[in-house]
């Protein structure tokens, strides 16, 4: 297998398709929805992913950071040569899409300043550190992952959705419905700026900020509209209560369902809590299996 080439093949994939069961969440809130505006923009959407499969062209035109989340079972091994095929085959993706260009040029100040402008070449973003998920991990998403697995999980995570994501502290008060609600009040005013719903955001409750945001990101690789949970229920329920709608023209669709993944907890007063509002072309997922 050439993996690199396979991983570029992984990469368009995630920026041009959609799974199935976020295209049949969508259909089915087409159907149910009753206002008139928010139809149309639900139709609108659908065509917009059918042109993207059928053209091979991008979801959307921010194509997105990389990150990637190996899951690996006991008798398999991760090497320095694998970890540089990602780099490549990441690098080769993003130019065969093509990506667009957006990694910025400099040294650290200047990569902060963005005063010496951009590459033009879209396979110079680099990939976000990856995360590992084994079977000893504990959360809500927990894997029964098989001793001879090793697959590797793209993402592709874009801009707005990163502008209105938090990760921060919450004094739960020996109440998960308080944990839960201050999530929802979070992305329900997020979701009010974010402006490319219908959304399926991601909540990811931890011990700590990296931790959170782990769990968050597994959820959005593993999560699935076709099995949701009665918290994730509860979640769409309550968000869907705000009547932001589809590009916030109102109606019932404000998200198509919701990921939560719930890890270990420590002895303390806080929860640390991620929530990403993922946009209406995410999430943008593709797995090799290797």
């Amino acid at each position: 297998m050439d993996i690199v080439n396979e991983i570029s093949k992984s990469i368009i994939k995630a920026s041009t398709c959609l799974s199935d069961d976020k295209l049949k969440a969508l259909k089915k809130a087409i159907d149910l929805e009753t206002n008139e505006n928010a139809s149309w923009c639900l139709s609108q959407i659908l065509e917009n992913y059918k042109v993207a499969e059928n053209t091979g062209f991008p979801l959307c035109d921010d194509t997105g950071i990389p990150h990637a989340i190996i899951e690996i079972g006991e008798n398999r091994q991760i090497t320095g040569g694998l970890l540089n095929q990602i780099h490549e085959g990441i690098a080769l993706g993003l130019d065969n899409l093509p990506a667009r260009p957006m990694a910025v040029k400099g040294d650290e100040i200047e990569r902060i300043e963005q005063s010496k402008g951009l590459y033009e070449n879209p396979g110079m973003l680099k990939p976000a550190s990856i995360l590992l998920d084994t079977i000893n991990d504990e959360s809500t998403y927990k894997r029964d992952i098989s001793p001879d697995t090793l697959n590797i999980h793209f993402l592709l995570e874009g801009g707005g959705p990163e502008i209105r994501a938090k990760t921060f502290r919450v004094y739960h008060q020996r109440s998960f419905d308080n944990v839960i609600g201050t999530a929802i009040d979070w992305l329900g005013e997020s979701l009010k700026m974010l402006g490319c719903t219908p959304s399926i955001p991601s909540i990811g409750i931890g011990r700590t900020h990296f931790e959170a945001t782990a769990l968050m990101l597994k959820s959005i690789v593993y999560g699935n509209l076709d099995n949701q949970s009665e918290i994730e229920q509860f979640v769409t329920s309550k968000l869907n209560e705000t009547g932001i709608g589809p590009l916030g023209f109102g109606g019932k669709t404000t998200v198509l369902g919701s990921y939560v993944n719930i890890g270990n907890q420590r002895a303390s007063g806080v929860r640390i809590v991620s929530v990403r509002p993922s946009c209406f072309v995410e999430p943008r997922v593709a797995t090799l299996k290797l």
